[in-house]
């Protein structure tokens, strides 16, 4: 059945009726609907294709049509596309119905709409803010409007956040940070624990909230490349890639296949620190101190890697629309092989050291559990949901160049610490793997590493798997080739919720454990 019929049957049983489908790219369906039938329609399609809400974000189009624009979008692995649902919505009576009683997944997004925008979502229990906290920022000011202007300041005294209370005889109350006593970032843990289990676990964001999505408005391309960088300091090159992935497609640009590989590899590299430095994160946290050491050294010779390939550690001004800036072929590809066989010995003695400890096993065996149901629907992805059997990688959904190397996506059923510590081991080497397959293919290439274009008007989605998994960048560029909108999803904001179910029943000394083996951004989160 093709994904057409598909959309017949959701109007059949729904009782609803599509206005519009429309391709925009190949990988792209918008689906016009009125908003009346937006819940029917993506319950539908959530059903149909077993995909959480992927992106659920707003847009200010009052100039041009005088409505906001709500888009609700998920994945379809069968037909290996995006699904777009696009309601208007009356700038005199800003409302949708709500998605999260139906699919939970969509509730953060329909609270970060409400606090960003001013549209209400109605039906959904819960529209506490999340970024704009209650005791700095006024009420009545919706900064993603193109009309923002910053008022009532001295109004920022009277509300409080209001957090989830448990009540009853033996029930404490314990709350963490948002300080906490290292460089992490910032974030509220609210504890509450009978005896020593955690029976609930409530997380606040949004204290390095930037307004990166308001920062994009307005801006060249160019700037917004070295922007995008910005946005999570261990994502630096997932998040340039799903924008100038974006870019392409609304420049309809043929992006160079050397381009393509190149990019490929510098992606796995970033895994790679990522990964082996979460890795000696668990084990410092559970009192590991010697392979978090060894760990840090295997990190450090990937970054010193990365400055001697691209003259950046942490991968930045290598991305741009149309290619890429830096050429791994002659030295550089002898470079990067010994390299990686240096750090292959490394890595498996770091793997021996962990693996063979039956202290540091007894930590991380069936702690931190996340079952898969639980996962599915919060709609967890990336890493977290293979841990849990959920096999969702973009690398193989999308395939590209990750078919030229057989690339097969990594998974582990028991959702605890122990199983996300193996698929970082797994997707470790499987990353050293393809590089090698990726660096003999480049060769065969053209050498050919970037296109130049001119910016069109038009809008589209860019996505990378990066370490924690799926950076989304839907970016929508105006007449005069600068951004109107920019929405950014990472791994993260899907995937907070996972952690706070993970640690019910296991004692608050083994939360910190827990914590690093999400290793979730708090940046990435915090846009």
């Amino acid at each position: 059945m093709d994904f057409v019929n598909i959309l017949k049957n959701i109007e059949y049983i729904q009782g609803v009726k599509i206005a519009g489908i429309t391709q925009n790219h190949p990988d792209e369906v918008y689906i016009d609907v009125k908003e009346a039938d937006f819940a029917k329609v993506c319950f539908g399609l959530h059903q149909s294709f077993n995909s959480p809400v992927m992106m659920l974000f707003a847009s200010d189009q009052r100039i041009i049509n005088n409505k906001f624009v709500i888009c609700c979008v998920f994945l379809s692995t069968e037909f290996k596309k995006w699904f777009i649902i696009r309601i208007n919505i009356d700038k005199k009576s800003p409302k949708f119905q709500s998605l999260a009683k139906d699919i939970y997944s969509a509730s953060l997004f329909e609270r970060e709409i409400k606090e960003q925008f001013g549209i209400e979502p109605q039906g959904n229990p819960d529209l506490r803010r999340l970024n704009l906290h209650d005791e700095v920022w006024p009420d009545g000011n919706y900064p993603l409007r193109k009309d923002f202007k910053l008022s009532g300041v001295e109004d920022t005294a009277a509300n409080e956040y209001k957090f989830i209370r448990i009540e009853g005889d033996g029930i404490f109350e314990v709350p963490v940070g948002p300080v906490h006593a290292g460089i992490i970032g910032p974030g509220h843990f609210r504890f509450s624990a009978a005896g020593e289990p955690i029976i609930n676990l409530e997380i606040r964001l949004g204290f390095t909230h930037k307004g990166i999505e308001k920062l994009f408005e307005g801006k060249k391309i160019k700037d917004a490349v070295e922007l995008s960088e910005c946005v999570s300091g261990d994502s630096v090159f997932s998040n340039s890639m799903a924008f100038c992935q974006a870019v392409e497609k609304v420049c309809e640009i043929k992006t160079p296949q050397k381009a393509l590989i190149t990019r490929a590899i510098f992606l796995e590299l970033e895994r790679m620190y990522n990964h082996v430095a979460d890795m000696g994160g668990i084990a410092v946290d559970v009192g590991f101190t010697f392979p978090s050491m060894y760990a840090s050294l295997i990190k450090e010779a990937i970054l010193a890697l990365n400055k001697e390939l691209s003259g950046s550690r942490y991968l930045k001004n290598i991305n741009a629309p149309g290619g890429i800036n830096v050429d791994l072929s002659g030295s550089k590809k002898t470079i990067l092989i010994d390299s990686l066989n240096s750090i292959s010995k490394d890595f498996k003695e770091l793997k021996n050291i962990l693996f063979t400890s039956a202290s540091f096993m007894d930590r991380v065996d069936k702690t931190g559990v996340l079952k898969r149901t639980t996962a599915m629907d919060l709609g967890v992805v990336g890493l977290a949901a293979r841990a849990c059997d959920i096999p969702l990688d973009l690398r193989e959904v999308f395939g590209g160049v990750y078919d030229k190397v057989k690339f097969v996506p990594v998974k582990e059923k028991q959702g605890d610490v122990l199983a996300r510590l193996s698929v970082r081991c797994s997707e470790f080497e499987e990353s050293m793997r393809i590089i090698k397959e990726f660096l003999d293919i480049l060769e065969k290439c053209e050498n050919n590493l970037a296109v130049k274009f001119q910016p069109r008007e038009g809008f589209g989605l860019g996505f990378t798997e990066g370490f924690r998994g799926p950076v989304l960048y839907w970016v929508e560029i105006n007449k005069d080739g600068l951004i109107e909108r920019c929405k950014i999803v990472d791994a993260s904001f899907h995937n907070w919720q996972g952690l706070s179910y993970a640690v019910l029943g296991d004692i608050i000394p083994d939360f910190p454990v827990c914590n690093k083996s999400f290793n979730l951004s708090y940046s990435g989160n915090d846009l």
